[in-house]
């Protein structure tokens, strides 16, 4: 464990998920402590291949969460899910440009935003997942697509200020949208 998740763990103290009705902080802390040394227990039972389920399910809920409701980042949400992805499946990333087969290069840029995914990639990538989370859950064939194009769409909406101005010279309204 690193010494930063250690440092959250301890400032947050066993606080989540304790019941907020202790007449005294100790008592709440006390609590909250013996819970998370339970959970950190629990976790410890876990196979490789539940922790790998579990971390695919996670990803799948998150990428499903992000469809719904796009919260607009100036980081990559689509690399981001992408790194998680392959980070819960390989333990090197060359295994999983092979499996898909892609160039290691290719799939770097990708990954550090040098690069667009493009069709073919994102159609390997489907495919990929939907073998892959065949065992886990149900996960829908669009969902990366989904996910790459919503995040287009917030990129769009969000630098507005920057291309606007030079595309409105190049639009002009008609007299019978004036009308309208």
């Amino acid at each position: 464990m690193t010494s930063r998740k250690k440092e959250i763990r301890e400032v947050e103290g066993g606080e989540y998920g304790v019941d907020s009705r202790y007449s005294s902080k100790k008592d709440r802390l006390d609590d909250g402590k013996a819970l998370m040394e339970a959970r950190l227990q629990r976790m410890k039972n876990l196979s490789a291949d539940q922790i790998v389920k579990a971390k695919l399910l996670q990803l799948k809920l998150k990428m499903d969460e992000y469809i719904k409701e796009p919260v607009y980042h100036t980081h990559s949400a689509f690399t981001e899910f992408l790194t998680s992805y392959i980070d819960a499946i390989y333990s090197r990333r060359n295994s999983f440009a092979k499996d898909i087969d892609v160039t290691p290069v290719l799939l770097s840029q990708i990954l550090n935003n040098h690069r667009e995914p493009n069709e073919e990639f994102l159609l390997r990538l489907m495919i990929h997942a939907e073998k892959t989370y065949e065992h886990v859950c149900q996960f829908h064939k669009r969902t990366w697509h989904q996910v790459y194009f919503q995040e287009k769409i917030c990129d769009v909406i969000a630098s507005q200020d920057k291309w606007r101005p030079d595309v409105e010279k190049h639009v002009k309204i008609s007299k019978l949208a004036k009308m309208l």
